[in-house]
């Protein structure tokens, strides 16, 4: 069971109510990817939005959430599967010991069993369930090697895995699946293809604060829209790792959390921690002023 949205605007009604505000360009791109059954590939910066959204749709759709974080030096035994050699000896001895062993071949047989398989992300996703079905999220594709994302193809091409000692297993109904990207390298433009593309920019001024009061309801809104443009002239200030909406959700909440109601030089300076992460992006904040950088969200903010 999938998805039916009956238009864009009932993609951005339903992931809203989810907890995840789209533009209309990813709004889009998702209904467009449910109803042709194709992959979404997002690329984008970091803390833009992109795994949030695979959250989103999991919990919109009912569907479980199969998360595969993709590292340097992933392969199919973390992606896919692996057995469970310690059941396997375990199951061996007690054999054994009961006098069961056979042949060779009934105790292969007893071996690899689907009982001592251990189901990684993209075999489960394929594997047969029943109602919803899930979301499969490939976070981060691009810090895996050119060998995995080859064999990522293979899978988003035709929804089955091979299991040597079981067989092939063929997806019925093939999970919604979302590819992420923070373009630390170019990814190879035959798995593109196979998706449908979308490039997550930074949220407007406007949505990030719709943002934040909806992920962040205790915020009051003053406060929230003095961080959102906070957040967004650091952006704009040439910071090494510009900070996404989760850092602005977490600095107004930080804020929030010390009594605050609105932004001031000191509680700036207290907090700056939690909306950059790397000691010289704060030095050249704190180096830019503080209360001028306080002023101008003020400005900006309007109230």
């Amino acid at each position: 069971m999938r998805l039916d949205p009956k238009d864009v605007k009932d993609v951005e009604a339903a992931l809203a109510a989810n907890g995840y505000l789209p533009d209309a360009g990813l709004a889009t791109s998702v209904f467009l990817a449910l109803r042709l059954g194709r992959p979404l590939f997002l690329e984008g910066e970091a803390g833009v939005g992109k795994t949030e959204l695979a959250k989103a749709l999991a919990r919109w759709s009912g569907g479980e959430l199969l998360r595969l974080q993709c590292y340097e030096g992933i392969d199919s035994t973390s992606a896919v599967y692996e057995w469970d050699h310690a059941r396997q000896l375990l199951h061996l001895r007690a054999a054994e010991a009961a006098g069961e062993v056979g042949g060779l071949d009934d105790l292969e047989r007893g071996l690899y069993d689907e009982r001592f398989l251990i189901r990684r992300p993209l075999l489960e996703a394929v594997s047969p369930r029943e109602g919803p079905s899930p979301v499969l999220l490939v976070d981060e594709v691009d810090r895996a090697d050119d060998e995995f994302e080859a064999f990522l193809l293979e899978v988003l091409s035709d929804w089955s895995v091979t299991v040597p000692e079981l067989g092939t297993i063929q997806a019925e109904h093939p999970p919604i699946a979302v590819v992420t990207s923070n373009r630390t390298r170019d990814v190879h433009d035959a798995l593109k293809r196979r998706c449908l593309y979308h490039w997550v920019e930074h949220p407007t001024f406007e949505r990030e604060v719709e943002i934040v009061r909806l992920r962040a309801p205790d915020v009051p809104e003053r406060l929230a829209r003095q961080v959102a443009a906070a957040a967004a002239s650091i952006r704009a200030s040439g910071v090494y790792k510009p900070p996404g909406v989760a850092e602005t959700i977490d600095w107004a909440t930080a804020v929030a959390a010390l009594g605050a109601d609105e932004l001031d030089g000191p509680t700036v300076d207290a907090t700056l921690g939690t909306v950059l992460k790397y000691r010289e992006d704060q030095e050249r904040v704190r180096a830019g002023g503080l209360d001028e950088l306080v002023a101008g969200a003020r400005t900006r903010a309007g109230r």
